[in-house]
């Protein structure tokens, strides 16, 4: 395996020193010319390997021109002595153990006619440890940051989706009841006979916080929906068991008429799909009142063979303001997609009202 050459500057400085240490080492003596510059030839060869950008071959090359030097000359350089240890440590550090083990065993040899090869013997395994247990820690450290990163995204992807719940809350429950507190306010203002003149007004305040704080809430809404996915909902709540008395909720706060209608024989659904049809028409009615007040609202629940269908119409003038703003409509489709199901909306017909239908699928628990 390839690695980062060592610096060219510093293996020439070993290089150098290396050959400058041979000759000065032989050059008093009674040895010729061509025999100096082989020895400073050795000295080189034993430390510019480290040029070379494989630490393997580095490593054979100086370990071969070394105990070449060493066993046939007697020469080993202190600068001979850096390039092995060096490259011992290079090839541990690569995680290349089986090469590294060889390195000291002709030292083992050399042990036995010079004390230089006991010492190289011992430092060559230890450098090539060192190595090994230098790419370990670094490792340790990476797989560590690894987890880090990945705690920190789970830890954040948790609580964007619980910002997701929470909105999806406010939004179906919350809002809902003020809606109909700023409906009921404003029924009973102009319905009620003989009210005072002060009444009215403290009436008029009412719905006028009402609506107040449903605007607040839209702009609470669109911060935590600003980044945080749309998740299905595990926890079973309200189902069409409680649609009656929903209806019944939504007919004291219009004064307008609700109707239920029920087509098909009654199943037992998945609490999941109960709750998401429960919404659906929850949020159906809100929108009904708030855009088209007083007008009548028919809530129909037809039990088919490919799905429960949801279809909530009312018979006011079918505009197309629960179109635009609020997170009404997106909510219900979230809802509806969430179960396997999809949503429709629109204007109902060329007389006007505005209808939402939902389908969703009708799996049993029993084979959930």
């Amino acid at each position: 395996m390839n690695r980062p050459a060592t610096p060219r500057a510093a293996v020439a400085a070993l290089a150098v020193a290396a050959a400058v240490e041979a000759l000065v080492r032989f050059a008093p003596t009674d040895v010729a010319g061509p025999f100096l510059v082989l020895l400073a030839a050795l000295a080189v060869a034993s430390t510019a390997p480290l040029a070379l950008r494989n630490a393997t071959a580095a490593a054979l090359l100086v370990t071969a021109a070394s105990v070449v030097s060493l066993a046939g000359f007697g020469l080993f350089t202190v600068a001979g002595w850096l390039a092995q240890l060096v490259a011992a440590y290079l090839v541990g550090r690569r995680g290349l153990v089986a090469a590294a083990v060889p390195l000291g065993l002709p030292y083992l040899v050399l042990a036995i006619f010079t004390p230089v090869g006991v010492v190289l013997a011992a430092l060559v395994p230890m450098c090539a440890l060192a190595g090994v247990a230098r790419r370990v820690s670094r490792a340790d450290a990476a797989h560590l940051a690894a987890q880090d990163a990945f705690a920190g995204t789970l830890v954040e992807h948790t609580a964007r989706g619980e910002r997701a719940r929470i909105a999806r809350e406010l939004h179906d429950v919350v809002a809902h009841h003020i809606s109909m507190i700023s409906v009921q306010a404003e029924n009973a203002r102009l319905t009620t006979p003989g009210l005072p003149l002060a009444g009215a007004e403290r009436f008029a305040a009412i719905g006028g916080t009402a609506r107040a704080a449903l605007t607040e809430m839209r702009r609470l809404l669109g911060v935590l929906r600003s980044d945080a996915p749309a998740e299905p909902e595990r926890q079973p709540q309200p189902g069409l068991r409680e649609l009656t008395a929903l209806l019944d909720e939504a007919r004291d706060a219009s004064g307008a008429g609700t109707r239920l209608i029920l087509r098909g024989p009654p199943v037992r659904l998945d609490p999941g799909v109960e709750l998401a049809a429960y919404r659906i028409v929850q949020e159906a009615l809100t929108n009904a009142r708030r855009h088209a007040p007083g007008a009548a609202v028919d809530v129909e629940i037809s039990y088919r063979a490919d799905g429960l269908v949801l279809r909530i119409r009312d018979n006011g003038p079918g505009a197309v303001a629960p179109l635009s703003g609020g997170h009404g409509l997106s909510g219900m489709r979230e809802r509806a997609v969430a179960v396997g199901g999809r949503l429709r909306t629109g204007v109902s017909g060329p007389a006007g009202g505005f209808v939402v239908e939902a389908t969703l699928p009708v799996p049993t628990e029993e084979n959930t």
